[in-house]
């Protein structure tokens, strides 16, 4: 009996033994090893307030798209953002004729040539100079990395100016187009197979919109800019990741004696906002004037993200045939519309 027992108490322990050995053994995902980040682009567009022109200087106009792209973890905090900001100006004379914009570089591209540091001074009218506009763009981006938007959130005072931790970094500015361009990042962030080890970036590309016109007996004129927005993770060998591309359109009008004619609080919503609204489908044409209905504007859209895959900005142009139009295989997928600025701002997030 007792050897009976002990043969029992033997074969109990080995199983015991089997069975914790086994779950030592277990390999399970680890945080976003296995998953891969959340990927997420949000973009947030409104006008300044525009001018008549007053038969001495000119009228004008202002148009303003901030974008964010982060990169989040299962948790929610912040592994990877990048922002910018195009402010774009337009103008027109007392005679209701189109100025050309010659400046169409983002903040950020402009560097110390922004002036923010040169002649801007702190809203709370302390003693020193501010920080210039890309400096605090950094600020922004360094405080809010390992943070959740609500932590983010928390940095803004009411009068939407930095406070806090943030402000202390050296943001002094209005933050609140990158506090809202932000929560629509993260609120949009889908699953990916981007890393922690991968870069992430944004671009934007302004261009005046072909339909833009001069003001006449017929109607007002338009300067419409177009910003085109590009998010993309690269690996280690410049290969893109995961990508997301949108635009926006800010439509300034004015009459014949170059007064505005534009709402300047009209609600600006992007091209994927605006998703079915935007009327692609519903008027557009193909451009080689083949017959069938054209996708969608953010279908269309997702087709070029789709295409970036696996590919480096080397490879971007082949893209596009040389009138600019989507080709081959992208084409074939259903972009059959212009894609020069959309290539240009792929380049520049991937070089």
């Amino acid at each position: 009996m007792k050897k009976i027992l002990s043969l029992a108490l033997v074969l109990v322990m080995v199983l015991s033994v089997a069975a914790l050995v086994g779950c030592s053994g277990e390999k399970k995902p680890v945080g976003n090893d296995a998953a891969g980040l959340k990927f997420g682009l949000g973009v947030v567009a409104n006008f300044g307030e525009a001018k008549d022109a007053d038969g001495e200087t000119n009228g004008a106009g202002e148009f303003n798209t901030t974008a964010v792209a982060v990169l989040l973890d299962a948790e929610g905090k912040i592994v990877s953002i990048d922002l910018d900001t195009a402010q774009i100006k337009t103008a027109w004379t007392s005679e209701g004729k189109i100025v050309a914009t010659e400046d169409l570089r983002t903040k950020y591209e402009k560097g110390t040539e922004y002036n923010m540091a040169a002649f801007g001074k702190k809203h709370d009218g302390s003693e020193g100079k501010p920080l210039e506009w890309n400096e605090q763009a950094d600020a922004f981006m360094a405080t809010a990395k390992g943070k959740t938007l609500a932590e983010v959130k928390a940095f803004m005072a009411e009068d939407g100016y930095a406070q806090g931790d943030l402000a202390t970094a050296g943001c002094t500015i209005h933050v609140t187009d990158f506090v809202a361009a932000l929560e629509k990042a993260v609120n949009s962030a889908a699953d990916s197979k981007a890393t922690a080890n991968d870069t992430l970036s944004v671009a934007l590309v302004s261009s005046p919109s072909y339909s833009n016109k001069d003001a006449s007996a017929e109607g007002d004129g338009l300067a419409q800019i177009d910003t085109t927005i590009v998010a993309a993770v690269k690996d280690a060998e410049g290969k893109v990741v995961v990508a997301k591309t949108d635009c926006t359109q800010g439509k300034m009008t004015f009459d014949v004696t170059g007064k505005s004619t534009l709402d300047a609080t009209v609600e600006v919503k992007t091209k994927l906002e605006l998703g079915t609204d935007y009327g692609m489908a519903a008027y557009g044409t193909k451009h080689d004037g083949s017959e069938g209905a054209v996708k969608e504007w953010n279908e269309q859209a997702a087709a070029f993200d789709a295409a970036l895959v696996g590919k480096t900005s080397a490879d971007f142009e082949a893209l596009a045939g040389d009138d600019g139009y989507a080709t081959g295989d992208l084409a074939t997928a259903g972009c059959t519309m212009a894609i020069g600025d959309m290539i240009k701002a792929a380049t520049a997030a991937t070089k």
